[in-house]
């Protein structure tokens, strides 16, 4: 007989399906398993394996997580393709094989690895993360344009970096950004050199030097080219985002402050889109404004309830971001005794970016705290905390 979970997770495979445009033989086709396989899991009547799911979720392009949110599998693929992405560093400077994949395919595949990266995707991304690392180095060390080539493995490393950050892998994600920074001095271009400026804070983030990553942005926002269009203030703007919360974090409310007035500034003039890589505009700025009040700790929630008050991201931001919306407005819902509240955001958050709410280690502290004070649902914050690995 049929269950729940079975019959949910076909239809939402069917639903998928169905809005790619796709019948069922091209699933099966494209996912290399049987007609009568799909037929039978679309029905419900059979649960398809790990194997058979990331098939499926790969033919519809999507990330496992997205059919089934408490899939498991994701973090599998991760920890099996960080040795081959360590390896593929290994010899970054050393020109080996020629690339497989001409520049054109390659600039495809580059392009759907940041889509990847901002839809929280991460098991897509380690699936072709080698070989993506590889073909855009052998491009560099072998192609007559060489700035466009360094341009395209900032991109590339850049996506690998979102996976190995993100699962803890925080030596891999540093060597992943000198990686960035090295390609970039051949790309000749200050617009990645910002991008790279904005990724190199994990670095500081996580070695909690907020005061000495705070500098870093202040010195590339003042090397960053005069905001004269739309993807000079984007970059800008992206620096004074993230020099704000960084600022948060060490803080300094009046640095904070003064940078995400710089970024309000600057996004009033910017259509909200993706540059460099890296969302900017009216909305990403408000957004950050939530996670600079998180970030100087209980005595900005309410300013956080302030920014967050009838107002919620729209679905023109990327995935990533948008989780981390609710899972910043979650931590300041626990401080201010908002407990079930905390518990819905935490929930939407997983509905956006189940991995990056999965991976997230504020989400598995907050769950840990409502179990602690047991002021929601106790069974289904007992199942959540569990899908987090809180318990």
């Amino acid at each position: 007989m049929p269950t729940l979970d079975a019959v949910a997770l076909g239809k939402r495979i069917a639903t998928t399906r169905k809005a790619k445009r796709m019948r069922q033989v091209d699933l099966a086709r494209t996912s290399y398993l049987s007609i009568a396989m799909i037929r039978s899991i679309e029905r419900g009547a059979r649960n398809p394996s790990d194997t058979a799911l990331e098939a499926i979720a790969a033919a519809l392009g999507v990330d496992p997580t997205r059919l089934l949110s408490n899939f498991t599998g994701t973090e599998t693929r991760v920890h099996a393709a960080l040795p081959q992405i360590s390896a593929a560093l290994a010899t970054y400077d050393v020109p080996l094989d020629p690339p497989r994949r001409g520049l054109d395919e390659l600039h495809a595949a580059v392009d759907e690895a940041v889509n990847w990266r901002l839809g929280a995707q991460y098991g897509q991304i380690a699936r072709h993360a080698p070989a993506l690392l590889d073909d855009t180095l052998a491009s560099f060390h072998t192609s007559t344009d060489q700035r466009a080539a360094a341009r395209l493995l900032v991109s590339a490393a850049r996506s690998v970096d979102a996976v190995a950050y993100k699962y803890g892998a925080r030596d891999l994600s540093a060597r992943l950004i000198d990686l960035m920074r090295w390609a970039a001095q051949h790309a000749e271009d200050p617009l990645v050199d910002t991008s790279v400026a904005y990724v190199r804070t994990e670095t500081f983030f996580t070695a909690r030097a907020h005061r000495a990553g705070a500098l870093a942005l202040e010195v590339a926002a003042d090397a960053a080219p005069p905001p004269t269009d739309q993807d000079s203030q984007a970059a800008l703007g992206t620096l004074h985002m993230r020099a704000a919360v960084i600022a948060g974090r060490d803080g300094n409310a009046e640095q904070a402050q003064t940078h995400i007035e710089a970024a309000h500034r600057l996004s009033e003039r910017t259509e909200e889109g993706t540059y460099q890589g890296t969302a900017f505009g009216p909305e990403s700025v408000r957004i950050h404004e939530l996670s600079v009040a998180v970030s100087l700790g209980p005595n900005g929630v309410g300013k956080a309830f302030k920014v967050a008050r009838k107002w919620a991201p729209s679905k023109d931001i990327p995935a990533e971001r948008r989780s981390g919306f609710w899972i910043e407005l979650a931590r300041a819902q626990m401080w201010g005794g908002r407990m079930e509240d905390a518990f819905e955001s935490l929930k939407v958050a997983r509905g956006i970016a189940p991995q990056h709410t999965r991976e997230h280690p504020w989400a598995r502290e907050i769950a840990e705290t409502l179990l602690r004070v047991k002021r929601a649902d106790e069974e289904s914050l007992h199942h959540f905390a569990g899908w987090l690995g809180a318990v």
